[in-house]
């Protein structure tokens, strides 16, 4: 399944139902203008160039047992503040490029203190048509770090186009969404289904890109909803476990005809 986009192709023999192993912005910058629905995506957080949470110096701190204290696989998550919030800027005016005139991005992000200053992503999502900041709530965790409440929040940008509407009944939603985070996964900081589950079904997009897949929850979730997918992942230890998760959801999907959160819901 996986795509290194060699020779001439098709859009949908390159890219749709793929998982494309490499680097997003050189991926993102080879895709046609507005050939996309919908953007869902979470970012590497740059979380071991943060201070107070003992990532950076090596003690661990509230992270302490963690799987994000071990990084990710092919990326160190380690960048000058500036060199990442150029980067992850230049990544959302790819997405941005992307996406239809009636398409949007769903853009996960956390927000922090920095040196005594708040962090809030202005860097990153300037320039942009931000219609509105949902408030995902964490339920659970454990903060082992005695100098912080127990951090529950993250934050996701709407970036829409400006023909962008959700689907029918799907403004009835609130702006603050409680959903568990997802333990069982080999991933360092997986999506969990629900979110997914909420955005994907909150939209008539046909055509869903994330360019950070990770996991692969992105497209289990978009295929649970018989819509595409397009993954990008610069791990190919991820686009295997990716892989492997949409092939066992496959088989799964054939055997039980259940909502694709029920569906969709990793039980190893």
């Amino acid at each position: 399944m996986t795509n290194n986009i060699q020779g001439k192709m098709t859009f949908e023999e390159k890219y749709i139902n793929k998982i494309i192993n490499g680097d997003c912005l050189t991926v993102m910058r080879e895709m046609p203008d507005k050939c996309i629905d919908l953007v869902v995506t979470s970012p590497p957080y740059n979380l071991k160039n943060s201070t107070g949470n003992g990532m950076k110096d090596g003690r661990g701190g509230k992270w302490a047992g963690a799987a994000l204290v071990n990084g990710y696989s092919h990326y160190d998550d380690n960048m000058p503040h500036e060199e990442y919030a150029e980067w992850q800027h230049n990544c959302l005016k790819e997405m941005f490029r992307l996406i239809k005139d009636d398409g949007a991005i769903f853009y996960n992000h956390k927000w922090r203190v920095q040196d005594g200053l708040l962090q809030d992503r202005q860097d990153i999502i300037r320039d942009l048509p931000v219609r509105q900041i949902i408030i995902w709530k964490r339920k659970g965790g454990i903060n082992f770090n005695p100098g912080y409440f127990l951090p529950t929040y993250e934050v996701i940008y709407l970036i829409p186009k400006k023909n962008f509407k959700l689907a029918p009944k799907a403004n009835a939603y609130g702006d603050v969404w409680e959903f568990k985070q997802e333990m069982k996964n080999e991933h360092p900081a997986p999506f969990p289904v629900a979110l997914i589950d909420r955005i994907i079904s909150s939209t008539t997009a046909q055509i869903i890109l994330d360019p950070f897949m990770g996991s692969g929850t992105t497209a289990v979730v978009a295929m649970g909803h018989k819509r595409n997918y397009i993954g990008i992942e610069l791990s190919p230890d991820y686009c295997e476990m990716a892989e492997k998760r949409i092939e066992r959801n496959k088989k799964q999907s054939e055997l039980i005809g259940l909502h694709p959160l029920t569906l969709f819901q990793d039980t190893e």
